[in-house]
């Protein structure tokens, strides 16, 4: 069966983001909200943000709240901030395989990929 997951680590402080509010979206059709979670002291969801039933193939979004992790830490980052809510648009093709997309953030940079 296959799942999706998630890491958010913080590569400005290199440590693993804790505490950071994530929302997950559907696209096919109309976007609509499937779950929100916030990342544990090891930057990972406690629970996979789909598998068994629910997880099916299709187009999703996720949506890191990184401005506010980030002003938690550095109260004096500038206003609005450079890099605030990440969104990375995705496809999910084989419902069977394991996602796993991390995300790699600072204050000024992101990037991601598909993990194992």
């Amino acid at each position: 069966m296959g799942k999706l997951t998630t890491h958010v680590l913080d590569t400005a402080n290199g440590r693993p983001a804790a505490g950071v509010r994530i929302a997950l979206h559907a696209l096919d059709g109309a976007r609509s909200l499937l779950r929100e979670v916030r990342t544990n002291a090891d930057g990972r969801c406690d629970q996979p943000l789909l598998d068994g039933a629910v997880f099916r193939a299709g187009h999703y979004e996720l949506v890191f709240q990184v401005d506010e992790y980030f002003r938690a830490l550095d109260p004096e980052l500038p206003s609005p901030p450079f890099v605030g809510e990440v969104v990375l648009r995705f496809g999910i093709a084989d419902a069977a395989a394991h996602y796993h997309v991390p995300l790699l953030v600072s204050p000024w940079s992101y990037s991601t990929y598909r993990g194992s």
